[in-house]
């Protein structure tokens, strides 16, 4: 079972990127998807989620008005459009499965591999 995340690259800021999560081996229909990022010298921080369906959206409040995140259901993918992109975005971004966004109890069984995003000023 895998996750692949892609879609990073460099960009000056205010400009957008769209990640992508694929998974292998099982479908992401019947799983939540997380984004999270580390950025240099810092820990890693969640910073969207939407649930199995497709239904329930949450968002991090340091990206909450400029990243977006949905679902391709019958594509199997998730996706993170990031837009007004700023330097303090610059990390690598990870996709991983998920049983209870943003909630205390959520377990993240599965992980991409991570696509690295670049912000220039």
């Amino acid at each position: 079972v895998q996750l692949q995340a892609s879609g990073g690259g460099l960009v000056q800021a205010g400009g957008s990127l769209k990640l992508s999560c694929l998974a292998s081996e099982f479908t992401l229909n019947y799983f939540g998807i997380a984004w999270f990022r580390r950025a240099p010298g810092k820990e890693r921080e969640e910073i969207s989620c939407i649930n199995d369906r497709g239904d329930i959206i949450k968002y991090g409040d340091s990206v909450k008005g400029r990243f977006v995140i949905s679902k391709d259901l019958p594509k199997d993918l998730v996706y993170l459009q990031l837009n007004n992109l700023q330097p303090e975005d610059t990390a690598i971004y990870y996709c991983a499965t998920s049983v209870a966004c943003f909630q205390h109890d959520d377990v993240n069984e599965f992980w991409g591999q991570g696509t690295l995003v670049t912000v220039s000023s």
